[in-house]
């Protein structure tokens, strides 16, 4: 048998025979390497220590403190042992696959009773004793035939069709827990005590066609989380507590803020207390943007075919977009809807972005070099088709409106106006509660328009600018658009999760698609770089984001509800009127509760509510003039004079752009 060369990490070389395993190189290393390996990472490949290896490699050896290919291993055994659970409990229930995914798995099962809480429990208890069996884990290699014959012998149909399903005359590998088989890539741990035994738990139950096919038999998919320590699984769980207790769809409805309803999917529908909400970000964004040296304009929301085939839409976007058929030879109230006259009918479709409009604004009247740059913000009302599965409260939605705005410029121009706008985005971001994000560049792509030099030009011009305001950035190489480089910005919340919400692309493409010119200082026409950039992305995605990072008690001039001024007796009522016209005067959204209920049900009511601050009235502040203030989230309450307190809570609710 030939040798073959093996290198290591630290660049030496070792001779081996050919098929040798990665078990038997970390054997060859020392004891203690072949003790604690678990796979090993082939010429970039993920490689079972049982495998064969054929022919000269990088080879580099994995052991639990590795954390990626041990939290792949730990997951894709648990699927394992999981299936090997279920069946050993219930015999005659069949499997089908069980992929990794992130933080865990999932594996489904064909199963006639539906699986209850209290079976995952009895799952998770065998799973646990599989584990301590600490069982070999092996491998073979079967062709096609004995692979099927050795699943319609078990009466495993599911697999008998994945089998079928491979192309070719592909080997298929089998791996063994113990006495318990699985068709599977692999690789896998070496035995199954190599899985931490308190690290991992079954979370919960869905339905899931077969193959994703709604005409084919539904199964039970059972999901599972996994972690390479039982404290890093405590805190994922409690991680997922605090992502429930701050949900937006939740807060929303406790906060009455919005609905949505199956009438209109993936479309939001605002109740008082949430678009005073939406309308006072969007007020601060208009202030903010007047002062940046922004125009506002407003465009159609429906625009006829030929502007989107123009601007390349039509063709690249088409699926994500609502089209309006309208037959314009209609002229009367009496004309029969279902009859249309097709050489009168124009197609339409709802603006799924707002850049071809802009570009039409730009187009009205001559520009000279001396326009430029023009900034044109819109809040503009967009639609895109998103599907069923991918809507998410008011994360991700059909219809929604962006603090959208396009810039005009030169290319000169381009540096100066990128940290322009990274300094804009900043002092909003900061006033809006996130002093820090991260900047990523996306470089040009392997398919683009333009030449080497303009692409050199411009990224360049990026990357100065970033550089110029003191930033850091991440480089993500060939993720720019295909006609430009752009920068998106990241925020990152009070759990750690990361939103991408504003964004600085470059674009030369669309001026040119839709005959966007300037007259230059030689007199000649130019074409103009049209720069798309956002701040807060759409306001209906950073309002669920503000309602989960503040947990519903938002900033109190954000706040929909500022302030409840509570009757602690009837007597009271007048008083508490008062006191909300002098709040109110001042500019502080304030309402009564003059309702014949005890003060502590009140309190408790709007609490729930995140109203900020609840103000009390009883006979003693009448008789005081003042107040017993409660600011959510704190238990003692204290007396303030009325003349203290209403200057005070209107100092708070001024906007930080204006106070």
């Amino acid at each position: 048998m030939a040798d073959i060369s093996l290198i290591f990490p630290d660049g030496n070389a070792r001779s081996y025979p050919s098929g040798v395993t990665p078990a038997e190189v970390a054997a060859d290393i020392s004891v203690s390497l072949a003790k604690k390996a678990i796979s090993a990472h082939v010429d970039g490949q993920h490689w079972d220590l049982q495998w064969p290896i054929p022919r000269d490699a990088a080879i580099s050896i994995n052991t639990m403190k590795d954390e990626a290919p041990a939290l792949e291993l730990i997951r894709h055994d648990l699927a394992h042992i999981m299936a090997r659970a279920v069946q050993e409990i219930w015999p005659d229930v069949k499997v089908t696959i069980g992929p990794v995914i992130e933080n865990g798995w999932y594996y489904d099962f064909d199963r006639a009773e539906p699986f209850t809480p209290e079976d995952l429990g009895r799952i998770e208890a065998r799973m646990r004793e599989i584990i301590n069996a600490r069982d070999p884990v092996t491998t073979e290699v079967w062709d096609r035939a004995r692979a099927i014959a050795h699943y319609e012998q078990t009466g495993e149909r599911y697999k008998v069709e994945l089998v079928e399903a491979i192309p070719g005359d592909e080997p298929l590998r089998m791996y063994w827990h113990g006495g318990w088989q699985d068709l599977c890539r692999g690789p896998h741990l070496q035995h199954t005590g190599q899985v931490p035994a308190d690290a991992f738990k079954l979370m919960s139950v869905a339905g899931a066609y077969w193959r994703g096919d709604s005409s084919r038999q539904m199964l039970q998919r059972i999901y599972g989380v996994a972690f390479q320590s039982r404290d890093k699984l405590k805190a994922y769980l409690n991680f997922l507590e605090e992502a429930e207790r701050r949900d937006h769809r939740r807060l929303g409805r406790e906060m009455d803020l919005f609905h949505m309803q199956e009438e209109a999917p993936g479309q939001v529908f605002w109740h008082p207390n949430g678009w005073t909400i939406y309308t006072e970000l969007q007020d601060y964004m208009r202030r903010k943007q007047r002062v940046g040296g922004y125009r506002e304009i407003n465009t159609p929301q429906v625009v006829d075919r030929k502007l989107w085939e123009a601007s390349g839409h039509w063709d690249k976007y088409q699926h994500h977009m609502f089209v309006v058929e309208v037959d314009e030879s209609r002229d009367g109230e009496n004309d029969d809807a279902a009859v249309k006259n097709k050489a009168q009918t124009r197609i339409n479709a709802l603006k799924p972005m707002n850049c071809p409009c802009h570009v039409q604004v730009f187009n009205q009247g001559l520009k000279s070099y001396r326009d430029l740059p023009l900034r044109l913000a819109e809040f503009g009302s967009c639609a895109r088709f998103e599907p069923s599965g991918a809507l998410h409260g008011i994360m991700r939605v059909r219809g929604f409106t962006q603090d959208d705005a396009h810039i005009f410029c030169t290319e000169a121009q381009i540096q100066d106006e990128c940290a322009r706008f990274i300094d804009f985005l900043a002092g909003v971001y900061r006033e809006l509660g996130f002093p820090e994000f991260e900047i990523r560049f996306a470089t040009r792509p392997e398919k683009r328009v333009g030449t080497d030099e303009s692409w050199d030009y411009v990224e360049g011009a990026l990357e100065n600018a970033i550089k110029a305001v003191g930033r850091d950035y991440t480089l993500e190489p060939g993720d720019g658009a295909f006609y430009g480089p752009k920068l998106d910005f990241y925020l990152t919340d009070a759990i750690g999760r990361v939103w991408q919400c504003g964004t600085f692309q470059v674009d030369p493409n669309l001026p040119e698609r839709l005959d966007a010119s300037y007259i230059a200082q030689d007199g000649a026409k130019h074409r103009p770089y049209m720069l798309h950039r956002a701040c807060l992305g759409s306001f209906e995605r950073f309002i669920g984001i503000l309602i989960e990072e503040h947990a519903g008690r938002l900033p109190f001039w954000l706040a929909p509800r500022q302030v409840v001024v509570a009757s602690i007796v009837s007597d009271a009522d007048d008083y508490v009127h008062e006191v909300v016209e002098a709040l109110r005067a001042r500019g502080v959204r304030a309402e009564a509760d003059t309702r014949n209920e005890k003060i502590n049900y009140k309190v408790r009511e709007h609490s729930v509510g995140k109203v900020p601050v609840i103000l009390a009235c009883g006979p003693r502040e009448i008789e005081q003039r003042s107040v017993s203030l409660r600011r959510l989230g704190e238990k003692a309450t204290r007396t303030v004079a009325l003349d203290e307190i209403v200057p005070e809570l209107a100092a708070e609710a001024t906007p930080p752009d204006m106070a």
